[in-house]
């Protein structure tokens, strides 16, 4: 049984990535990385940011060294703005209903 060789293709291969080949795991690579720097969505919905929060995570962790470092100390600080924040409102809450 044949299989259709042009079936997970992306179509980058034929309009920018002409000459390389598409079944090179680095052209693949590349070709989704160029499908994620022209992606032009509108960033202000909750699935987006959500998508820019996955975005962040898949690229962190491809990231190493360095890079990683940095970005597991902003995922850091954005936890524990999270918590300091819901703690603050936490004990106002507590203490309006204690009045």
């Amino acid at each position: 049984m044949a299989e259709n060789p042009g079936a997970d293709r992306n179509p980058r291969f034929d309009d920018d990535l002409v000459g390389l080949d598409p079944h090179d795991p680095e052209a693949q690579a590349f070709a989704e990385h160029l499908d994620r720097m022209e992606k032009c969505e509108p960033a202000f919905t909750i699935e987006a940011s959500l998508r820019g929060v996955g975005d962040f995570a898949e690229g962190s962790n491809r990231a190493g060294g360095l890079r990683w470092w940095v970005a597991a100390a902003i995922v850091v600080l954005v936890v524990l703005g999270v918590v300091v924040t819901g703690w603050h409102y936490l004990t106002a809450l507590l203490e309006w209903l204690a009045r």
